[in-house]
């Protein structure tokens, strides 16, 4: 009997075809997929961009109370004020209109928590999310308390002028009102010297301002320090008008952007009250708000959500963008984040 055997090409055109069908069809149920999502979803249907997690009460319990119980919404800012998707101002205003809807509807959200251990970050986001604060307080009749559980400096600070009363840890770090852009660099002696030169073509006055590539002219930076400047009294008025223990005099000439311990900080009128715990804030927090600790409360988060199809269909996924973003990060600095852009930060 003579057996046949299967030339390579021919295996390897099967296998081509094989791999080829199976990806086709992994892309016509991808597509189907998402013709059903865009039929089913209305432009005009609500849909929470949260998902809801309850917290230990002040007894370390879990259990989830009934629908008419009293609820703290907890809102962490931890991290880098700014960072898309996780802790920027849609993030945040997410978090707010979905506190009052679904489990959290009728009313049942009676105090907010702000819960801090940031640097800062953009001040877009900050003003933003320290004015929607502002807001959503004075619609529904809430106090809004702050804890200090790390670090909360400049945008941190800046947001924290929207709670009533900020209680910090014996372990906190507070302070550094004040605002930067940049660093910018200079390569135009080192390029000169291995013969590189570089141009770019601009139309209109300083529109290549502070560009690496050559020599900086005398004031090309006046226009950003003059903006630094705006954002900078912007920040020293909402610190000064939230904080009435604030000097403003001695905030810009002695203050500056340092930071200090909770005692200290508390003395210069940053915060109100020093080496504070959780359980005190929180405690606080629920007589302002008329919340009795014996009976039933519950303390949650609402978290974002990442919706891979919702953010295919908005362009908002690098897939749907024909492209894949890498990023380097060197130790723990996240700066990287809002490269580019006014901030308040603390970067030590």
């Amino acid at each position: 009997m003579e057996i046949q055997r299967e030339s390579i090409f021919v295996s390897a055109l099967r296998g081509f075809c094989r791999a080829f069908f199976i990806l086709l069809g992994a892309v016509l149920a991808l597509t189907v997929a998402l013709v059903a999502y865009s039929a089913l979803s209305s432009p005009y249907k609500q849909e929470e961009k949260t998902s809801l997690e309850v917290l230990p009460d002040l007894e370390w319990k879990r259990d989830l109370s009934s629908l008419t119980a009293p609820v703290i919404l907890q809102i962490n800012f931890h991290g880098i004020i700014g960072e898309p998707t996780k802790l920027d101002a849609e993030t945040i205003q997410n978090i707010l209109v979905d506190s009052r809807t679904g489990l959290l509807a009728n009313n049942r959200v009676k105090a907010i928590l702000l819960h801090f251990d940031t640097p800062g970050g953009t001040t877009n986001d900050s003003d933003i999310i320290y004015r929607m604060l502002l807001a959503y307080k004075e619609k529904f009749k809430v106090p809004v308390y702050g804890y200090i559980d790390g670090l909360c400096a400049s945008g941190g600070v800046y947001i924290s002028s929207a709670a009533d009363k900020l209680y910090c840890s014996p372990s906190g770090i507070v302070g550094s009102v004040g605002v930067l852009i940049g660093p910018f660099f200079n390569f135009s002696d080192a390029m000169s010297r291995v013969g590189i030169q570089a141009k770019t073509i601009t139309d209109g006055l300083n529109k290549d301002m502070m560009t690496p590539f050559r020599t900086w002219k005398p004031d090309e930076d006046a226009s950003l320090q003059a903006l630094t400047s705006y954002y900078y009294q912007q920040f020293v008025d909402v610190v000064t008008a939230a904080r009435s223990g604030m000097d403003r005099t001695k905030l810009i000439n002695e203050y500056g952007a340092n930071v200090f311990s909770p005692p200290a900080a508390q003395e210069r009128g940053y915060i109100d009250v020093a080496d504070s715990s959780y359980k005190e804030t929180v405690l606080a927090l629920m007589q302002a708000a008329g919340i009795d600790p014996e009976k039933p409360y519950q303390i949650v988060q609402l978290k974002p959500e990442f919706r891979f199809l919702s953010s295919l269909l908005s362009g908002r996924s690098p897939l749907s963008q024909g492209k894949i973003e890498h990023q380097l990060q060197i130790g723990q600095d996240k700066s990287f984040l809002i490269r580019d852009k006014v901030a308040y930060l603390y970067q030590p």
